[in-house]
């Protein structure tokens, strides 16, 4: 027995899509069989059971950037969408759900393999992509996305390129914690 199995879990809740991925999809070749669910399914699903309500209004507009492993790989669109929708005062932008989301880079910052021999700047692409929409706040729901996403930030903010107030954030979240 393993020792998820061990801890008597039936339901996994995966902050991070990989992780989500490697459990919903590889563990159950190796005799591991849960119901796996990512964050977002999860608060969706309270919001919309009423057990969650988005109460702090959020005047600004919140671009959202679909992690590979979630919506590419296992087709998760419309939760992160569904829980954006509900915080009041917010405007939502970025691609629409089903579009082919597009790869930062892989887990452990390793390139993807689509043809592509140069991945210097494609965290910069993708925030030109969100800039295009003249964001005030980034969304992703992935640990690497909110890294990658951040340092191009980071990069367009020290050129002048982005506004100093820009953030990337978890959807989950409204604003980055103070430090």
């Amino acid at each position: 027995m393993d020792a998820i199995s061990e801890a008597g879990a039936r339901t996994i809740v995966a902050s991070g899509p990989h992780c989500f991925n490697t459990i919903a999809n590889e563990y159950p070749q190796l005799g591991g069989n849960y119901e796996v669910i990512h964050h977002t399914q999860l608060l969706a699903k309270l919001v919309e059971q009423g057990r969650l309500t988005p109460l702090t209004p959020v005047e600004e507009t919140i671009t959202y950037h679909d992690p590979c492993f979630l919506g590419r790989h296992n087709k998760v669109f419309t939760p992160p969408r569904q829980i954006m929708e509900q915080v009041p005062g917010g405007t939502a932008s970025g691609n629409a759900p089903g579009q082919e989301p597009r790869l930062l880079l892989r887990g452990g910052r390793r390139p993807d393999v689509d043809g592509r021999t140069d991945r210097q700047g494609i965290n910069a692409e993708r925030v030109d992509e969100a800039l295009a929409t003249d964001p005030d706040t980034v969304s992703t729901a992935c640990p690497y996305c909110l890294v990658m996403l951040g340092d191009a930030i980071s990069a367009k903010k020290a050129s002048g390129e982005a506004r100093e107030t820009l953030e990337v954030v978890d959807v989950a979240q409204t604003k980055r914690p103070p430090a």
